[in-house]
């Protein structure tokens, strides 16, 4: 309209300069000039607007091409996503709001999640540079080459035992007499961990752990070796594992805890010799060669099934009585006597594995042949229960229940395999297998990420009627010993992911077959520091 306005008034000037003199003329024409001069300006603002509004457009028209995709891709997966819950049988998902929305409601959201993008890789970007420093720090380098990680926990312990117990640090019966306090650094435990090449299609991979509560070296009766004193223990292998791992199947060699007895009490004060030891805790470490197959195995439960082969040691009561010479220094155990090795197999149902641990209920058997070098031989057997159940979000229930007969190379009847005593008659041995029962159970309440409570019971039982035949009168306390019980109770604090403390309490009831009880009171704390 402006431009129509301008035309008119030109042809006005040119009119009116058509009807006076030269004067007019001149004045019409500079009116005109400047009537024109106005109207280049006006075209010019006019182009200029017009090329703003084309960009304003173009990039409007981006957007919503943008936003069209995403939508479109937002559709794809939601069709996905109900294809695959239909598969499942599980209730298809309802459309998100973003969906149902027009490409033009999108744009202004489009510029916000643009700014929570940018955000999340900044901080993807400062994850990424604090994980490239930490690959920059001096590693393990192995002959293989392949990965090997160093792990493990420094432990200081202290304790005060109210009477006598069979390992003042690490006690796992009541003898009896004046107590003991003190501290030790003994059960400090270092780790190696290895991942190896890909094998068969699995891949594998190897560990071992060890602490420095081994046997301290011996003085010589011939001369001086060294100075020795409690701080002076020997290295001592405790677990080590090598094998296959597919994704239902794992192949191994390990020394470790029978595949009967899975789980094991909480505790940071009693890690070289593990809580509940000798009192229902089949617990100790033997050569095994394990098979684990998971069976109808989801997301959310499987069928696990293990067999294993293992040669298990002799009791720590065993008489050590052999038809080798003296230079024999590492004789057989009579279960390599037999010249066949045991075996164990478990079934359990297991759960979700959640932080390392899976919930479980497990039923196993084991049965090994012992020849012990008395001219007698017997067969250890086991039957088995265990269970990890969860009772809420903070609470755990773990327990481990056996029956069986001489197991003693398993961490159970009383120390011992069998009772014997001399035959007068005969000159050789009255031989008895001991039958026993046993397991424990334990509570543990989480208080948050840093702090979990823990409370323990547990008892191995050897059959009097079979062991009061073989009573020794004035025999030490383990010999006669026909009932082992221990009641633990702690709290660990972790402040950081690196940093452990433990206040607990622990009791211990052990009684003969003959004769009083004996019992202890023990406090022990703990602070550890993992690395």
């Amino acid at each position: 309209m402006k431009i129509f306005a301008i035309d008119r008034n030109l042809h006005s000037g040119v009119s009116l300069c058509g009807k006076g003199g030269v004067l007019l003329a001149v004045i019409c024409l500079a009116a005109a000039a400047n009537t024109l001069r106005a109207q280049t300006a006006v075209q010019a603002d006019f182009a200029q607007r017009i090329e703003q509004l084309t960009d304003s457009m173009t990039r409007t028209q981006a957007q919503l091409e943008r936003s069209q995709r995403e939508l479109d891709e937002m559709r794809r997966q939601l069709a996905e996503l109900r294809r695959a819950m239909a598969m499942r049988g599980a209730p298809a998902p309802a459309a998100p709001a973003a969906a149902m929305q027009s490409p033009a409601s999108v744009i202004d959201e489009t510029s916000s999640s643009m700014a929570e993008a940018i955000q999340d890789l900044r901080e993807q970007q400062a994850i990424q540079e604090s994980q490239i420093a930490t690959q920059e720090q001096t590693k393990v380098e192995s002959e293989s080459k392949y990965p090997v990680k160093v792990t493990g926990m420094v432990l200081l312990t202290a304790f005060a035992n109210t009477s006598a117990v069979d390992t003042p640090a690490t006690p796992s019966v009541a003898i009896g007499g004046s107590g003991s306090a003190g501290a030790t650094v003994h059960q400090t435990v270092i780790g190696f961990d290895a991942r190896g090449p890909h094998v068969f299609g699995a891949h594998s991979f190897a560990d071992l752990r060890v602490d420095f509560s081994g046997a301290q070296a011996q003085v010589s009766a011939t001369g001086y070796q060294g100075y020795l004193n409690s701080n002076s223990p020997m290295l001592r292998l405790r677990t080590a594992h090598a094998g296959l791992e597919w994704s239902d199947t794992q192949v191994q060699f390990a020394l470790d805890r029978p595949i009967i007895s899975p789980d094991t009490p909480t505790s940071l004060t009693a890690v070289a010799v593990p809580a509940l030891a000798w009192s229902g805790n089949l617990w100790t470490w033997n050569p095994q060669a394990v098979v684990t197959q998971n069976l109808l195995a989801s997301h959310s439960a499987g069928l696990e099934m293990q067999a294993a082969l293992i040669d298990v040691g002799d009791a720590p009561l065993t008489p050590q009585v052999t038809p080798y010479t003296p230079l024999a220094s590492n004789p057989p155990s009579s279960a390599e006597q037999s010249s066949k090795p045991g075996v164990e197999a478990r079934l359990a149902l297991a759960g979700p594995d959640r932080d390392g641990q899976r919930i479980h209920l497990g039923a196993g058997g084991y049965f090994a042949e012992h020849n012990t070098a008395l001219g007698y031989n017997f067969d250890s057997w086991a039957a088995t229960l265990d269970a990890r159940l969860l009772l809420g979000s903070h609470v755990e229930l773990t327990g481990n229940f056996y029956r069986g007969a001489a197991l003693g190379g398993l961490g159970a009847g009383a120390y011992k395999d069998f009772a014997l005593s001399p035959n007068p008659y005969t000159g050789g041995y009255y031989f008895r297998p001991l039958d026993d029962v046993g397991g424990w159970a334990q509570l543990k309440v989480r208080a948050g990420e840093r702090l979990q409570f823990n409370a323990a019971d547990g008892m191995d039982n050897v059959f009097s009627g079979q062991l009061r035949p073989y009573y020794v009168a004035g025999g030490p306390m383990i010999q006669n010993l026909a009932r082992n019980r221990t009641i633990t109770g702690n709290a660990i604090y972790s402040p950081s992911a690196y940093l452990l403390f433990s206040l607990e309490y622990r009791r211990l009831d052990s009684a003969p077959v003959e004769g009083p009880p004996a019992g202890s009171n023990i406090v022990g704390i703990g602070a550890g520091y993992k690395f």
